[in-house]
């Protein structure tokens, strides 16, 4: 399965790649549509948003650019030099903090906080018309906690 295709990656290189290249292209091609599945969710190939795709192809492009992960190159008195702020991630297909976040967005996953009722095994939890009481097990009278539309305040 890879959400972009070998002639897309080829379209984002600026040189010609040979035989070995083709073969680990294809690889970081799969490689980045199964993070793509992993960080979202697995999308048809032939309905895949536009967006996977672009972000499949800028992973496998960035991989294709740097595939030892080095951070600096020097040849006679030219240096080149790489971002190393992935770490251990440099060197493989990788997706930026951002780029996840636009998979699981484009997933429909939201982060967030959300609030889920929890109670005790066995219990029965207070039906919605107790008015903000809750029981107690010393016998007294029920104890007020207001957390909905009864609240007083």
């Amino acid at each position: 399965m890879a959400y972009a295709t070998l002639d897309e990656l080829k379209g984002r290189l600026d040189w010609d790649l040979d035989a070995d290249e083709l073969r680990i292209a294809a690889g970081a091609l799969e490689d980045a549509s199964d993070l793509a599945a992993t960080y979202g969710r697995e999308w048809p190939e032939e309905t895949v948003p536009r967006l996977v795709r672009t972000l499949v192809l800028k992973a496998a492009a960035r991989y294709m650019r740097n595939p030892n992960g080095y951070t600096q190159s020097r040849a006679g008195d030219e240096t080149l030099a790489w971002s190393d702020a992935h770490g251990r991630d440099a060197g493989s297909v990788y997706f930026t903090r951002e780029e996840i976040r636009l998979l699981e967005e484009l997933a429909g996953r939201k982060r967030g906080i959300s609030s889920v009722v929890v109670s005790a095994w066995g219990t029965k939890l207070p039906d919605s018309g107790a008015g903000g009481h809750v029981p107690v097990d010393y016998g007294g009278d029920t104890f007020p906690l207001f957390g909905d539309a009864v609240s007083p305040w």
